[in-house]
Order: C-alpha cells, then sequence, then structure tokens
C-alpha cells in the first residue's frame, strides 16, 4: 500500500514545506481538511514506505520528517516545544567512547530556546 494518496501528498507537502520535523498535531494543522487519526494512519505508512522518517525526541511523542536527508541533527526549543534541524555534524565520536568500543553511529540532540523565543 505505498500509492501517493491525496491525504500522503498533503503530509508530505507539510513537512517539506516546514523544512523541519513536525509532531502529528502541527501536521494536522497544516495539511489540510484531514483527521488525526488520518494523519497517523498514513504516517505509520509513509514510514514503512520509505518516505518519512521518525525523530525521537526523549520523554515526548515523535516527529517526522522527510526520509532520505543529509545527516544531520536537531534543536529542541524548551519553550515552544518546535523542533528544528541543525546542519551538518561536529564529526567523529569515537574518540568520546571508552578505549575498546566501536561506535557505529551517533544523534544528538541540543536545547535551548529558539530565535523567536529568545
Amino acid at each position: 500500500m505505498n500509492r501517493m494518496t491525496e491525504q500522503r501528498r498533503a503530509i508530505l507537502g507539510a513537512l517539506e514545506k516546514a523544512n523541519r520535523p513536525l509532531a502529528p498535531k502541527e501536521l494536522l494543522a497544516r495539511a489540510g481538511n484531514i483527521s488525526l487519526t488520518t494523519v497517523y494512519r498514513n504516517l505509520k505508512n509513509m514510514v514503512a514506505a520509505g518516505s518519512v522518517a521518525p525523530v525521537e525526541v526523549v520523554g515526548q511523542p515523535p516527529r517526522y520528517e522527510v526520509a532520505g536527508l543529509e545527516h544531520h541533527h536537531h534543536f529542541l526549543c524548551e519553550t515552544c516545544d518546535q523542533l528544528y534541524d541543525v546542519p551538518g555534524c561536529p564529526g567523529s565520536f569515537e574518540r568520546l567512547a571508552p578505549e575498546g568500543f566501536t561506535v557505529k553511529g551517533h544523534e544528538l540532540m541540543l536545547t535551548g530556546c529558539c530565535k523567536g523565543c529568545a
């Protein structure tokens, strides 16, 4: 079930236009006349199809972004709770791993106050 329905196009369009990860309720407000249940159902199918990727935030439900983006990290505003992309990466974290350990990947979440809330 990978066909691109009108609802999936609306969700994908909202994610592309936002240019940052969005929560399902944010997608509901941006994707037009669809229900929250429809947003969740389509996100599940779009993640399975590989067109959307979940972004995990500790202690919160996932946000979603367009899949296939270059490696990047995120900034969570502690005031408005919006999540923003941080382009690029500071580099290898091999030096931080305990001796003898092998690093296969990493995640980095910056937190603070966004420009709009500062």
